[in-house]
Parts: structure tokens; sequence; C-alpha cells
């Protein structure tokens, strides 16, 4: 995972989580605007999110969060 994408997902996860708590739950799609200007990124969220952890369609931002740290 490239930094730029891990930077992104750790604080749009820390965001969500300090207005709505920890068990709010994201998906992939969260940590992008409507207007898709980044495909890269967002190809590389997606391979990450559904290939490399299989991970279902919403998954809690607190578990997001902690895979993201681990790797």
């Amino acid at each position: 995972m490239t930094p730029v994408l891990k930077a992104k997902i750790i604080k749009i996860c820390d965001e969500k989580i300090a207005k709505k708590g920890t068990s709010v739950g994201v998906s992939f799609y969260a940590f992008f605007k409507n207007k898709n200007d980044t495909p890269e990124l967002l190809m590389e969220a997606a391979t990450w999110w559904i290939e490399t952890h299989q991970l279902d369609h919403f998954e809690k931002a607190i578990k997001i969060k902690n895979l993201v740290l681990k790797s």
C-alpha cells in the first residue's frame, strides 16, 4: 500500500470514528470524492479491500484502520 493511500485511509477512519464512535462502518468508497479524480488510488484501495483482504462492502472503520497500520 502506498504511503499516500495509507495516510488517507487512516485520516478518514479517524475522522469517522471521532464523529460517530468505534462502531461506525466504512466502504472503500469512503476514501474518495464522488468524482473519481484519482482512478489509480481508487483501484489500489479496491484491490487491497476486495482481493487482498476479501472484506465485506462495509466494515468497521476501526478494523480498517488497524489493518492499514499493520501493513
